[in-house]
């Protein structure tokens, strides 16, 4: 088995545990320029995360810099040909599901169908409280939403009751390119997100999970699951394809694109199907240029 291959943008999101020095100082250019260097290498998809409010006693580590998700996609919609566009992840539960159906369908007709609804209950107490969502009933609000939102997206005249959403008499349009609807990929690595991913996903993507527990996870992911198919994610180690002249940290995996390869296709061999690259970089130029060399000479040895 062959892992497909994407990668989380910078610059939108700021976080001090993956975002770079250079990033600080970016801003749309350098997304575009990341975002098209990964179409051009083959990318699977680009991912974008969503935060709305960050509390104060989080701004330091979080960072304030969080672009919208949806808005972020639209523009890299039109600036990619072929990359696939996720967001990673949206947290359903801040949203009416008819928002997020409209936002998300909206989305899909513009790309011309390239849409992964990457979702996730979310895990910053003040942010729900901001927003007037119950922080202890994230998890039965994001089941609920992405019922709710499947449906929303199936049908162009949706029904849907549920007992924190309902909506009937109603229709939206544009609708999705996808049929019957772009796939929703299930983010978290609990218990609870694993069973969800496995009862109403068509992916999980995994958060935080290293390499040595992903095999367990997946056979429990695998075993709710059944027969029925899904794409199983994995974030893999950060990479620096070639020989480094400064310091990418011990965790980093760098050096000749063999090596890299024969390190990656450790996760196919677990049943990853879309694997997610993080690279290590100086400017968006750099980063540009380790997205380029990883298709071009890592990605074809990964069979």
């Amino acid at each position: 088995m062959t892992a497909q291959y994407g990668m989380q943008l910078p610059i939108q999101s700021q976080s001090t545990l993956y975002a770079e020095e250079w990033e600080r100082t970016a801003g749309p250019d350098e997304l575009i320029d990341v975002a098209r260097a990964a179409d051009d290498a083959g990318f699977s998809y680009v991912g974008v995360c969503d935060h709305i409010a960050i509390p104060r006693r989080l701004a330091g580590a979080m960072g304030t810099t969080w672009y919208d998700t949806v808005a972020t996609l639209g523009l890299l919609a039109g600036v990619t040909r072929r990359t696939r566009l996720l967001s990673h992840i949206a947290v359903l539960p801040f949203r009416h599901p008819l928002v997020s159906a409209k936002a998300f369908s909206t989305l899909d007709h513009l790309s011309k169908g390239r849409l992964i609804i990457g979702c996730g209950a979310g895990h910053v107490p003040e942010e729900f409280e901001q927003l007037g969502v119950d922080f202890h009933r994230r998890g039965a609000l994001l089941d609920e939403a992405i019922d709710a939102l499947a449906i929303a997206l199936s049908d162009e005249s949706p029904v849907f009751h549920g007992a924190t959403w309902s909506f009937d008499d109603v229709a939206q349009a544009p609708r999705p390119v996808q049929q019957p609807r772009p796939p929703i990929w299930v983010g978290g690595s609990s218990p609870a997100a694993i069973r969800r991913a496995a009862l109403r996903g068509d992916g999980w993507l995994p958060q935080g999970t290293p390499r040595a527990k992903m095999p367990e996870q997946i056979a429990m992911l695998r075993e709710l699951r059944g027969d029925r198919p899904i794409e199983i994610g994995a974030n893999c180690e950060f990479c620096y394809v070639g020989t480094p002249g400064w310091d990418v940290g011990k965790y980093t995996i760098s050096g000749e694109p063999d090596a890299i390869a024969a390190s990656l296709r450790e996760f196919s061999a677990m049943g990853v199907t879309q694997l997610q690259v993080r690279f290590r970089s100086r400017s968006a130029s750099e980063l540009c240029d380790q997205v380029a060399a990883f298709g071009a000479q890592v990605a074809p040895l990964l069979s």
